[in-house]
């Protein structure tokens, strides 16, 4: 499936402008002509097919033929993964396959144990969300993923109030069976060292609910993927 994506803003009628990236995938990548068909979703849920109207070096014009239905629908589950930033290309795949998995947002965290320190405008961040459009392209969704500007976990915990944040931990917490009908949550995965004693408690002083996924002992980027698809299964669509 040759799939583009083109903001609202770009949309007039039937006719659809894509940038200079996607033009120079469609030319010199896929090597498309004008008459050629495409997919063109616009990130907010819709997707049009298209016909190739005119290719430049820095856009190109499509005709929109007909509106059609994504190939893969939107969990019915709001899921906002917060998750801590690790190190090297893992929180990549995170990004990746939280994509894949129907999450809504992420959040990128830093904790006492995160090794990397982030902050707003970091350059990451425009990289995580390239990340995530592209994962949006191949596994056929036509809403964007949100990710956002990097937060402290206190940050995020002292602003959590009404979005059912959930802090998932290798101890001290309830039962995953514990947890009823969920429509919206934020959950919140640790570090690879792990949380602090301090945090649990500022998460409980927030009437935040902790939960621990049985005994395993999993990678920080296997939990992040793991929690996602196990909150799919029970309350998404993953089922």
């Amino acid at each position: 499936m040759r799939r583009f994506y083109a903001p609202p803003q770009n949309t007039t009628g039937t006719e659809i402008r894509l940038d200079a990236d996607e033009t120079r995938h469609l030319r010199d990548v896929l090597r498309l002509h004008v008459g050629d068909e495409v997919f063109v979703f616009d990130g907010e849920g819709n997707e049009y097919r298209c016909s190739i109207a005119l290719v430049e070096k820095k856009s190109s014009q499509l005709k929109a033929v007909e509106k059609v239905v994504p190939a893969s629908p939107e969990s019915n589950l709001d899921l906002t993964l917060a998750a801590a930033v690790l190190k090297g290309d893992k929180f990549d795949l995170v990004i990746q396959k939280s994509v894949e998995l129907g999450v809504t947002a992420i959040v990128p965290i830093s904790t006492i144990r995160t090794d990397i320190k982030l902050k707003t405008g970091d350059k990451r961040t425009e990289r995580w969300r390239r990340i995530a459009l592209e994962a949006t392209k191949q596994c056929g969704r036509a809403r964007l993923m949100q990710i956002s500007e990097p937060l402290s976990f206190q940050s995020l915990i002292e602003g959590s109030e009404g979005q059912n944040p959930i802090i998932f931990s290798e101890r001290d917490g309830e039962s995953f069976s514990g947890l009823k009908e969920l429509k919206s949550v934020t959950a919140i995965i640790g570090p690879e060292g792990g949380w602090e004693d301090s945090e649990l408690e500022l998460a409980r002083s927030h009437a935040c609910r902790i939960i621990t996924l049985g005994g395993r002992t999993m990678r920080a980027e296997t939990a992040a993927m793991s929690i996602a698809a196990v909150l799919q299964h029970r309350f998404g669509d993953l089922n």
